[in-house]
Formats: structure tokens, C-alpha cells, sequence
């Protein structure tokens, strides 16, 4: 097994940077190790470009050679830039052992268990289309826990719809949901935004609710519910 402390896939990368950003930036208590602020501003931007690129290919109308192309090279900035940090100013000391768990920088081995999920997530809704429901911009509550990019490894989204029972949709929500618990189908996924096309269904109310999950983590592997989205479908 790899022990490189920077995550295999680009979605973990860019979860493992963006949690490095709000540690660097708390707003209360920020940690003093040294890097310089023109640096951090550089790392935002690097780490923006890269979910931007990510976004794109991972949209079916904006997938292109030339997109392909400068995601890779986005992520070549960042992976890079992470890396130069690690070495620079991620060190012991000043850094802790707590502050390496925190950064997501704790070896990795068998006898280091994933962590269950405890960030919440949240989306945007957005309306592309005649019956399309989208969720955008999938991320953890702002305000709330900072995801650790060692067990976020995906988020699994609830949802249900009013309305009558359909050959697609046979169980209905009949009250308002509380908790993703509430709701009757879900699937699971690593994208920061999902499409849903409820064809037949304009007028009736969807609602969604999203929860970070870990793979093969049973009820331990899954992390506390974010807030009710809904929507009346176009």
C-alpha cells in the first residue's frame, strides 16, 4: 500500500486543500507556522482554478480536449503547490501531532481506521431545464465542521417527491421530511453536482438531503445529515 500522505483521486485532493485553507484561515485563532500571505492567497487561486477545471469536465456539455487539457495542468499547479507547502511549512515542530491529524497528513496504514465522516453537507438547487432539478456546488455547511478529506469520500443524497405514485416513483412523500430519514430513495455519489430529470413530475415539490458517506462503512461510516433542500419542480 502507498503511503504518500496527497490522495489518489482529484476530488480527495481538492477536499484535502480546501480543508487546509480553513485551518490556515480560521477566523478565530489562525496557526502561526510561518507562511507568508501572498502564498495563501496564491494557494486559494490555485486550488479555485483547479474545482473550476474539475467542474467542467465533469460536465457532459463542456467535456472537451481543450477542458481535459487544462484541468490536468490545473491539477499539476496544485498537487505541486500542496506539496511545497507540505515540505516548507508543515513540519514538527511547529506543528503537533493534532495539527498533522487536522491537515489529513497522519499516515496512512492498516492500523490507522478511517475516520467517520462529521462534516454536513449542503447544495445549491438549480433549474436548467423543463422538469431538471440540479444540485450544484456540493460542499460542507459553511460555518460547520471542515471536512476530513480522509473519510468525505463521497456524499449520498436523499430525496422524494410529493405528488401520485409513478411505475418511477412508487413511494411519495405524504408530510414534510426532517432528516434524510424521511425520504425514500437515494443514491450515492463522488461529483460535486448531480442532475435529476423528473419527467412527468412539473408542479409536484422534490425534496433532497445529503449526508458524507464512506465506502464499505457501514452506519459508522456515515456522517450527520445537512439541511432539507427543496423545490417545486419545473
Amino acid at each position: 500500500m502507498s503511503t504518500d500522505w496527497l490522495p489518489a483521486s482529484r476530488t480527495e485532493q481538492l477536499a484535502t486543500a480546501r480543508n487546509w485553507i480553513s485551518i490556515i484561515n480560521a477566523p478565530v485563532d489562525p496557526p502561526d507556522w510561518g507562511i507568508p500571505p501572498a502564498k495563501i492567497t496564491a494557494f486559494i487561486t490555485i486550488v479555485d482554478t483547479a474545482e473550476a477545471a474539475l467542474l467542467r469536465v465533469q460536465s457532459d456539455s463542456e467535456r472537451t480536449p481543450v477542458a481535459t487539457a487544462q484541468c490536468n495542468t490545473a491539477f499539476k499547479a496544485l498537487t505541486g503547490n500542496m506539496r511545497y507547502l507540505k515540505n516548507r511549512f508543515f513540519l514538527v515542530p511547529p506543528l503537533t501531532e493534532s495539527d498533522l491529524i487536522a491537515l489529513g497528513l497522519k499516515s496512512r496504514d492498516s492500523s490507522s481506521p478511517t475516520p467517520t465522516p462529521d462534516a454536513q453537507p449542503e447544495a445549491d438547487l438549480t433549474f436548467p431545464g423543463i422538469h431538471l432539478v440540479e444540485l450544484r456546488n456540493i460542499r460542507p455547511m459553511a460555518g460547520g465542521t471542515a471536512p476530513n478529506p480522509r473519510s468525505n469520500y463521497g456524499v449520498r443524497i436523499y430525496y422524494g417527491l410529493t405528488g401520485e405514485p409513478t411505475e418511477a416513483h412508487r413511494f411519495r412523500v405524504t408530510g414534510t421530511p426532517k432528516t434524510g430519514k424521511d425520504l425514500p430513495y437515494s443514491l450515492f455519489t463522488h461529483r460535486k453536482r448531480e442532475r435529476f430529470d423528473f419527467d412527468g413530475e412539473s408542479g409536484n415539490r422534490v425534496y433532497f438531503c445529503l449526508q458524507y458517506e464512506r465506502p464499505k462503512g457501514g452506519e459508522k461510516g456515515k456522517g450527520p445529515f445537512g439541511p432539507i433542500l427543496s423545490a417545486v419542480i419545473p
